[in-house]
C-alpha cells in the first residue's frame, strides 16, 4: 500500500518532499539525498521535466528510490505523452512497485530548454486522472482492451493554486480533480498562512472533500524570492520575508558568513509547517526545496515534525 496514503487516511500529517531527476545518467547526487530523507517524509514527487526541461526519466529516479528505501511518488504529464503512452508508463511503473502518482498539464516546452520540442497534451491533468480512474474500474486500457492480469491501483493525486485570480476557477478545477479521482493535492507554494486559510474556507464551502498538503518552498535568498514572485504563476511571496532574506544576506557580508539568507529560509519553512501543523489547518505539507533536497531533514526537526 501507498505509504502516503496510509498516513494520510489514518490521520497522521503527512509529509512529502520533492526531487528531479538529473539531466544527465548520474544519479548519485539523487541517492545522496535520499539517503537523509529516509523515514524522514513519508514519499519524495519526482518531477516530471518540470518547467518544461529536459531532465532523465521519471520511472528510473523512482525505482532507485525505491531501491534506497524511500517511497516515490510518480508525477506524470499530459505535455510529452499521448494517452497510450502515458498508460504505458503506469503500467511499467506499477510492474516495479509504485502505487503512488501525481497527475499534471505540464508547463507547455516554450518555457523550458528544449523549445522546438513538440507539446502533446492529449490529455490533461484531469484527463489522466480520469482514464486512470476508469483504468482501475474497468480493467481496461485506454482503448477499452482488457489488460493481462487486471488494473493496478493507484493512490492517484493532483495539484491546485492557492493563489489565483479569480479563485472561483481553481476551486471548480480542484472539484474536477476530486471527481475524476484525486484522493490527495498538494498545493503550489505558499507563504502567507491568513491567504491560505481562505482558500481553504473556499474549499470547505465548495463542500470538495479531499486531503491537502500544503507546498512549502525554503527560500534561499531574496534575489530568488522576487525571482519567484515576477515569474512563477501562483506564488507570492511578501516583502517582509524578502526584506528579512535581504537584511540577512548584508549582514552575512558585514561579518563575512556565508548562508546566512539559506538558513533564515530554512528557518521560516520551519515556523509555517509547525503552524500548519498546530493549528490545524490541513493534511500535511509537501515540502519543494528546488535542489536543496538535504535541507528537507533540518526542516523538519526545526519544526518538530517526525513520521
Amino acid at each position: 500500500m501507498s505509504i502516503l496514503k496510509d498516513a494520510l487516511e489514518s490521520g497522521k500529517f503527512g509529509v512529502t518532499a520533492e526531487m528531479a531527476p538529473p539531466k544527465g545518467y548520474d544519479f548519485s547526487e539523487q541517492m545522496e539525498a535520499a539517503a537523509l530523507l529516509a523515514g524522514k517524509v513519508h514519499a519524495v514527487n519526482v518531477t516530471d521535466m518540470q518547467s518544461a526541461s529536459l531532465k532523465a526519466s521519471g520511472i528510473g529516479l523512482c525505482i532507485q528510490l525505491m531501491q534506497a528505501g524511500v517511497d516515490p511518488i510518480l508525477q506524470i504529464t499530459g505535455r510529452d505523452r499521448n494517452r497510450m503512452a502515458i498508460m504505458g508508463d503506469i503500467l511499467t511503473a506499477a510492474s516495479f512497485g509504485i502505487d503512488t502518482m501525481l497527475a499534471l498539464t505540464g508547463d507547455h516546452p516554450v518555457v523550458g530548454d528544449c523549445k522546438d520540442s513538440k507539446p502533446v497534451y492529449d490529455l490533461d491533468s484531469v484527463g489522466i486522472l480520469k482514464m486512470l480512474s476508469k483504468m482501475e474500474e474497468t480493467g481496461c486500457d485506454c482503448g477499452g482492451n482488457e489488460l493481462q492480469g487486471g488494473a493496478p491501483k493507484f493512490y492517484k493525486g493532483a495539484s491546485v493554486t492557492p493563489v489565483y485570480e479569480p479563485i472561483f476557477l481553481q476551486i471548480n478545477k480542484l472539484r474536477q480533480k476530486v471527481e475524476a479521482g484525486a484522493m490527495y493535492i498538494q498545493t503550489q507554494g505558499i507563504f502567507d498562512l491568513d491567504t491560505f486559510k481562505r482558500f481553504l474556507e473556499k474549499v470547505d464551502a465548495a463542500g470538495i472533500k479531499t486531503h491537502i498538503m500544503a507546498g512549502i518552498i525554503p527560500l534561499k535568498t531574496a534575489g530568488m524570492a522576487k525571482y519567484m514572485n515576477e515569474n512563477v504563476p501562483g506564488i507570492d511571496v511578501p516583502q517582509h520575508m524578502i526584506d528579512r532574506l535581504a537584511a540577512a544576506a548584508a549582514e552575512g557580508k558585514e561579518k563575512g558568513i556565508k548562508g546566512l539568507p539559506m538558513q533564515l529560509g530554512i528557518e521560516m519553512a520551519a515556523e509555517m509547517i509547525a503552524k500548519i501543523k498546530d493549528e490545524h489547518l490541513c493534511d500535511g505539507v509537501h515540502i519543494m526545496a528546488i535542489g536543496a533536497e538535504k535541507n528537507v531533514p533540518a526542516i523538519l526537526d526545526k519544526a518538530g515534525i517526525s513520521i
